[in-house]
């Protein structure tokens, strides 16, 4: 599916509220699965993502019931204990936190799996997830012996270990610490810096015993100590909006001129929120509003204004865990500001669903704005209230982020101005409404 989008667009103002954290929805129901009881959930992302997390756990034995509007969820808890074999190959679809997650409970179950995913998970590295699995003495293994699924795995008594993780993922020390529910001795993980820490979070609350501590040197430990049964809680799980999907919204405010916007009910987790910081560093007109805690989480509404004179920015270091996925769609306000943008300290992007440095550099370029490759990161050359966008058609390669980004950046452009985005429909990975609410905001006047 190609969508155009015609530049010149209507101030964005008034409210809106996006849909559920997509990392949560996936942890709520694998944890549920994990834990002892009735786990209810409102707020549920029902993108496809989060719905192949729900079909892998049904796979397995876990009832799971879903609202009309797939955005309240009911899972029946069976116990660390309770997984049952699945009788074929469990498919996560287009998830790496699907497959990188699953695969860490998968190995100490006591019957045998093997998980894969579409073409594009059959080419994502699994390898960092599968080097400190065996360490804990799981037994996976690459089909195709490259690094990526399909995975073999035979369930496994497992053991505790102390690992030094090269990269901050929270994809890699959530497998971890899913499969230390399960070890004999405690599991400790360090990393460069925090990632996202809502499996700490969400364990935590279930009963189990997480600690985090930030090390002299700027490194995170988070040890789990194993034994624990998870318990549901009593009270429903509210989850809050996801900040990765309010990105687009509080970029396009930023971009469009006139825009007054209110985005209700937006995760603000400090582990999640760097590009809030990055666009207070740009002078963007952004206000916290209604602060409060949902669960375990820290939630806001966002008040975001048009802001006339971006600043460019260097991004990298401790940040660039916090605000990973939201690196394309900064990348392209970053050609509004006045100046040349930095981000560096990036190479994840690279093993995104697509090269998101390769991706967003090849787009800006296509639309005529100047960026440039580096190793880790790119370089933005802001043109600032000067920028000019030039029709185009931009290659998507199914990478959700790049589309939505691309949707936003082409709403800058002049009534003459169409950018074209191919495959646009991939977007239903993570924000299926997207430009059904987009449209709202253009057409509301």
């Amino acid at each position: 599916m190609d969508i155009s989008i015609q530049g010149a667009a209507a101030p964005f103002s008034g409210e809106i509220t996006i849909p559920g954290d997509k990392s949560i929805s996936h942890r709520a129901i694998m944890l549920g699965a994990l834990s002892e009881g009735t786990t209810r959930v409102t707020g549920f992302l029902n993108g496809a993502d989060c719905l192949s997390t729900i079909r892998c756990f049904r796979d397995m034995g876990i009832a799971i019931t879903l609202s009309d509007d797939e955005t309240e969820v009911q899972i029946e808890g069976r116990g660390l204990h309770g997984l049952q074999k699945p009788e074929h190959i469990l498919n996560c679809g287009n998830s790496g936190t699907t497959t990188r997650l699953i695969s860490g409970i998968l190995s100490a179950q006591n019957f045998d799996s093997c998980v894969t995913g579409d073409e594009s998970i059959q080419k994502r590295p699994m390898n960092r997830i599968m080097k400190p699995l065996r360490e804990m003495g799981a037994s996976i293994r690459s089909q195709k012996d490259n690094g990526c699924a399909p995975l073999e795995i035979h369930g496994q008594s497992l053991h505790g270990i102390d690992y030094e993780s090269p990269v901050a993922s929270a994809q890699v020390k959530s497998a971890i610490l899913f499969a230390g529910l399960y070890a004999s001795q405690p599991v400790r993980i360090m990393e460069p810096y925090l990632s996202r820490d809502h499996s700490e979070r969400m364990l935590r609350a279930l009963g189990a015993t997480v600690s985090t501590k930030t090390l002299a040197d700027g490194r995170a430990e988070i040890t789990l100590q194993p034994g624990a049964q998870l318990i549901a809680p009593a009270a429903t799980l509210e989850i809050p909006g996801d900040i990765s999907s309010a990105a687009y919204f509080i970029s396009a405010a930023l971009l469009v001129p006139g825009s007054d916007l209110l985005i209700r009910n937006v995760g603000i987790n400090p582990t999640r929120a760097g590009i809030l910081e990055v666009y207070r560093r740009m002078g963007a007109n952004i206000s916290l509003v209604n602060q409060r805690l949902a669960g375990a989480e820290e939630v806001a509404d966002l008040h975001v204004c048009y802001t006339e004179n971006l600043r460019a920015v260097d991004i990298g270091g401790a940040l660039i865990p916090t605000l990973i996925d939201e690196l394309p769609v900064i990348a392209a306000v970053a050609a509004a500001a006045e100046g040349d943008s930095r981000i560096y300290d990036a190479a994840e992007l690279k093993v995104k669903e697509s090269n998101r440095i390769q991706t967003m550099v090849a787009g800006l370029s296509s639309l005529g704005i100047s960026a440039e490759e580096t190793e880790d990161g790119m370089i933005i050359h802001g043109q600032g209230k000067k920028l000019r966008l030039c029709s185009a058609s931009i290659d998507s390669f199914k990478d959700h982020r790049i589309a939505m980004t691309f949707a936003v950046l082409a709403l800058r452009g002049t009534r003459d101005t169409t950018v074209t985005i191919h495959d646009a429909e991939c977007i239903e990975i993570s924000y299926p409404n997207f430009f059904k609410d987009m449209k709202k905001m253009i057409d509301k006047e």
